[in-house]
């Protein structure tokens, strides 16, 4: 493609990436920062920051002479929220789970090769890992969930999907190694089952089963997170809950499609 459409794409991925720049930062970002740290000229970068600005993307801080995230991106959370919400049968599901296993349990969907979660049943006694909540679907590597996601898919598409995310060490004990990634997910394929231990935070660990839809589809995971050593010493409990909510939530996919 060349010529104007070209241009006008060429501009909306520059805005998103810059959208992006300044919701991953910690506070408000100034334009000489964005334009430095995205390899943008000045000008270019305060006409996109201005158009996002208009669209309410992001606001102006005038006496910080900075930029920060507009009302519109909470419009778009909400609106996030509301397209990944789950049956209230499979929110069921997952406080059954959570109960059974006395842990955090998770309910993780499937969108366009990511895990979404899109519920969470937790408690104070057994809260949830964070930053794992609604919308979480960073470091599939590293998660039970996304284990079993990448292991449903063939060699190309994963290593495809690799090469995009990366497998950073989010914890001293994450698999990064694609090698060694590819056996573990071999294993995961083979029992339906995904384990993760310390991968993702250090002295927790998760455990994921997969859900399919009535042809047998891989849609999504139930899965449940506590501490090491409480999986280590009961591991079987764990995994009944896991393996037992999947089944349920696999019904109660089937039921809510058909």
């Amino acid at each position: 493609m060349s010529g104007k459409g070209a241009g006008h794409l060429q501009s909306v991925e520059r805005a998103m990436r810059v959208l992006d720049h300044i919701a991953a930062s910690s506070g408000p970002v100034a334009a000489r920062d964005v334009a430095r740290s995205l390899g943008l000229t000045l000008p270019t970068t305060y006409h996109l920051l201005t158009t996002l600005v208009t669209g309410g993307y992001l606001v102006h801080l005038p006496e910080e002479r900075a930029y920060a995230l507009g009302h519109r991106v909470d419009d778009l959370a909400r609106g996030l929220y509301r397209q990944i919400a789950v049956p209230r049968e499979v929110q069921r599901v997952a406080e059954v789970v959570h109960q059974q296993a006395h842990a955090a349990a998770y309910y993780a969907a499937l969108r366009d090769a990511e895990m979404i979660v899109a519920h969470v049943a937790e408690c104070p006694e057994h809260p949830r890992i964070r930053p794992i909540g609604i919308g979480f679907h960073q470091a599939p590597h590293a998660t039970a969930f996304g284990k079993l996601m990448l292991a449903t898919l063939g060699p190309v598409d994963r290593e495809a999907l690799l090469d995009h995310t990366g497998t950073p060490a989010v914890t001293a004990a994450t698999v990064t190694d694609r090698a060694v990634l590819s056996r573990q997910l071999r294993q995961v394929h083979a029992t339906g089952l995904a384990v993760e231990v310390d991968e993702f935070q250090a002295g927790l660990s998760c455990m994921a089963a997969p859900v399919t839809d009535a042809a047998g589809r891989f849609v999504g995971a139930v899965a449940i997170s506590m501490p090491t050593t409480r999986l280590r010493a009961d591991r079987w409990t764990a995994e009944r809950a896991v393996r037992l909510g999947a089944v349920r939530a696999t019904r109660a996919v089937a039921l809510h499609l058909s």
